[in-house]
Parts: structure tokens; C-alpha cells; sequence
């Protein structure tokens, strides 16, 4: 579906089309009706796939169109991290640019001059405010937020925000809004704490679910079974001989994070790392470095996992098996992104072994194993639906086209591998959107809406 299929008032179209994007992603066609017409919505869809806009452009599109006071917040997203509420910030410009309708974004890690602004904002309103909420609870609990008016309230990424602990926060917040209120809980996952949350918060919901994609086809995925011990020598053996520039390594501890980047610095490679103890500033400074190539190596939690705009990614690299499958995709979906090819290298301990074979199950083929440098010692037999998987390693194991495992050889399982969800605004409004120029000028659509007239688009609001 096109976008200019859809009830999108022409200066929100306009925008779209100076950005070149013209067709919708699957969650986007499936969600921005449900919210024009105005019903609460629970959508479960995975990093990647355009989710922002699907909840920006209804909501830009209502409040342009509707009769919503212009000194009060009239729509509240919640975001998980600091760089994603920015992201989403960066979006709002682009996709309300030929409308009177504003934002404003509530993150920590900011100077005085920065808090002082927010503090402005809050007070005077603003039609879109994006915040983390533990900062908004900071703003809230002095006195000066009114969120009384709120008419739209959004949370991206629920999963990870109760992942990181800010349920109560949310339910503080919560409280604070009316109850006649639209609210969008977009997810890329749906398990049972984000299944409560929706019962407690979302009236009467449509539900929408796009199933999770494959990784796609241009990433060479391979796995090291191998003992914990082993680890750090697989990883600098792994940048001695293969990829060592424009790397990530995924570790699942911010303690883990810190100790593996100093071993690696010893190792004289240039690597920093990427956690949430980071300030704001530190954080914006790794990224640039990064970016720039002064930094080679970037050793992260899942904080990378989403909501950074990163490219050129040659490697990624599961130092630990992520916990869930749609954590695997989210992490080596940072490489392989704008057509270009990228590998994924994920270390399998003994205890891990379950949690890797039910990716596989997720996946549905066996990932290939790489054989382990001999001078770094023995491996462990890969049984994942053992308890044990620390045994010796057994030769001659079959993957699922019958094809051995000896040194060198692949099996990528192509065959069985979904090539994703399609592009469009998933790759595109959702990392890179970028504002259109000044000196366009809005076309204006002499077009049968069809959701009637303006007084119609009214009455759903």
C-alpha cells in the first residue's frame, strides 16, 4: 500500500514524498488506520520495521487536524533510552515539517542550558513531548508537569523498558493522565510482564502482530562452541584474522562490557565500550569516535541492540548467547544493513547451549560452527537439547542438508532463510530520516479523501 492511500492529511504526504518515501511497510499499513480512527492499539513488530512512523504519522496527522489546545502536552511518547527518544525526535521534524505541530524531547545526561530548556517546554507545552521516564519523573516530581490533557499516550519498545526496570515509573506516570486518552504500546516482543502492562493501561486494544523476520540472507551467520574460559582468545583470534575495523561485540553484563574493552586495549586493539553507567556526553562522544573510525572495536549491552543508527557494520559478535531469539536478530541486524554484506559470530559456552539451540529452532536451520584454534585448546560437544553440552566434541556431525562440519565448511541453511521484512521506511524513516529542504514547496492533492470530509475525520477524533 501506498501512503497516499491512506486518510494522511497533503502536508504530512508532502513531507513523505520530499523524503522519497512512497510505500508503506506491513506495520504501517496495518496500524495507522487502526489509530486514525482512534482505537487503543497493542502492536508486537521488531526493530527495523517502521514502527515509529506508524504511531507518528496518525498522531502528527490528528492533533494538525484536530481542536487540541496549543499550551499543554497533548501527546506523550515514553522511550527506553536516551538515543532513541533523540531518534524519534529527529523523525518528528521530518515528518511535521509543513505543520504547526511541535516536540520536544525529555532525556538525561544533558548541561544545565539543556535541563532548563526541557523545563521551559514542559511548563509552556508542547504537542509531542519524548521522554525517558525516569528524566520525566525528575521533571515531575518538581511540581511544573501537567499531563492532565494528554490525548495520546505512547510507549515504543514496552519490552525493553520493563526489561529495564521502569514499571513503577510508567505506572506513576499513568496515573497522571486521563482516562480518556488513546494509548499505543508498540513491542517487539510480547512476553507476559508486557502482556500485563497492556491489560493494565490499553482499553479494549486491536491487536496487530508482524511476525519477526529472519536475519537476512547477506549475513554470514556462524557460531564458536566453545568453554567460557575460552571466550577472549576466540575474539582477539577473531580480529587477528578476519574482521578487526567497524566491529560490535555484544557481552551480557555492563561488568562483562568494561572488563572484556580493558582486555582488549591491553591487546592494543581500539575499542571502547557502550552501557547505560556512560553519561550522556560519553555516550554521544564513543558513538562519534566510532563513526569516525578512531575507535575500531565497539563493545556494548544490548543498549546497541536498538535505536542507534549505525552503518557499515562489518561484524557483529555475541560474545554471549542473547536470551531470546528476536535478541539475536536485533543484535546481528546491526550489520548487513543498506545492501551491504556483514558477518555475525556468536560464542556458545556449555551453559548456553539451550538457549543457542532454541535460536536455531526459531531460525529454522543449524547455524554453521566454526572448529576452534587447536593451540587454544579442546571444545565441547554441541548438544543443545542436553543439560550437560560439556563433553568432548563429537567429528563428523551432520547439519540439516547432511553436509559434515569439518573446518571451513558452511551451512547457511539459505534455503530456509526469509530474506526479512521489505525495506522502504523500515530501513529508511526509521534510522535516517532526513527533513525536507526549506525551499520546497508543499504540493497540494486535489484527491477524494477516503475517509470523507474534514467534519467526518472530526467526529473519529
Amino acid at each position: 500500500m501506498r501512503f497516499d492511500e491512506l486518510d494522511l492529511c497533503d502536508e504530512v504526504l508532502d513531507a513523505l514524498d520530499s523524503m522519497r518515501f512512497d510505500e508503506c511497510t506491513p506495520i504501517q499499513e496495518q496500524t495507522i488506520p487502526v489509530i486514525l480512527e482512534g482505537n487503543d492499539l497493542v502492536a508486537c513488530a521488531q526493530t527495523g520495521t517502521g514502527k515509529t512512523a506508524a504511531y507518528l504519522l496518525p498522531v502528527i496527522d490528528r492533533i494538525a487536524s484536530g481542536d487540541y489546545p496549543t499550551d499543554a502536552i497533548n501527546c506523550l511518547v515514553m522511550s527506553p533510552t536516551r538515543e532513541l527518544a533523540q531518534q524519534i525526535d529527529r523523525q518528528m521534524e521530518g515528518f511535521a515539517y509543513f505543520l504547526p505541530v511541535n516536540s520536544l524531547a525529555i532525556y538525561g545526561g544533558t548541561d544545565g542550558a539543556g535541563f532548563t530548556r526541557q523545563q521551559h517546554g514542559l511548563k509552556t507545552g508542547a504537542d509531542v513531548v519524548i521522554a525517558t521516564p525516569g528524566r520525566l519523573i525528575d521533571h515531575i516530581q518538581m511540581g511544573y508537569v501537567d499531563l492532565s490533557k494528554v490525548s495520546f499516550f505512547i510507549l515504543d519498545e514496552a519490552d525493553r523498558m520493563l526489561d529495564m526496570g521502569f514499571y513503577d515509573d510508567i505506572m506513576q506516570i499513568v496515573k497522571r493522565l486521563p482516562s480518556e486518552r488513546q494509548t499505543l504500546m508498540f513491542s517487539a516482543t510480547m512476553p507476559p510482564k508486557t502482556r500485563r502492562l497492556a491489560n493494565e493501561i490499553l482499553t479494549d486494544p486491536v491487536e496487530v502482530s508482524i511476525a519477526v523476520s529472519r536475519p537476512t540472507e547477506k549475513i554470514d551467520q556462524s557460531a564458536f562452541v566453545c568453554h567460557e574460559s575460552q571466550k577472549t582468545a576466540i575474539l582477539k583470534h577473531l580480529f587477528k584474522t578476519a574482521h578487526s575495523k567497524r566491529v560490535i561485540v555484544f557481552a551480557a553484563s555492563k561488568l562483562k562490557v568494561k572488563e572484556l574493552t580493558r582486555e582488549l586495549r591491553r591487546g592494543r586493539f581500539k575499542a571502547a565500550e557502550m552501557h547505560s553507567d556512560l553519561e550522556q556526553t560519553q555516550r554521544n562522544e564513543v558513538l562519534q569516535d566510532f563513526r569516525s573510525g578512531k575507535i575500531d572495536i565497539l563493545v556494548a549491552t544490548d543498549i546497541l541492540a536498538r535505536g542507534i543508527d549505525i552503518d557499515d557494520i562489518s561484524m557483529v559478535v555475541n560474545y554471549d548467547v542473547p536470551r531470546e531469539a528476536e535478541d539475536y536478530v536485533h543484535r546481528i541486524g546491526r550489520t548487513a544493513r543498506a545492501n551491504a554484506d556483514g558477518a555475525a559470530v556468536t560464542f556458545v559456552s556449555g551453559r548456553e547451549q539451550s538457549k543457542f539451540g532454541r535460536i536455531e529452532e526459531f531460525l529454522g536451520y543449524e547455524v554453521k560452527k566454526n572448529e576452534i584454534p587447536r593451540e587454544l585448546g579442546d571444545a565441547p560437544e554441541y548438544r543443545p537439547k542436553s543439560d550437560r553440552g560439556n563433553g568432548r566434541r563429537k567429528s563428523g556431525g551432520k547439519t540439516r542438508d547432511g553436509r559434515g562440519r569439518g573446518r571451513g565448511r558452511k551451512d547457511r541453511g539459505a534455503q530456509n532463510k526469509s530474506k526479512g521484512q521489505p525495506s522502504g521506511m523500515a530501513s529508511s524513516a526509521v534510522n535516517d530520516v532526513k527533513t525536507p529542504e526549506n525551499n520546497h514547496t508543499a504540493r497540494r492533492r486535489n484527491r477524494r479523501r477516503p475517509g470523507g470530509d474534514e467534519s467526518n475525520r472530526q467526529s473519529a477524533d
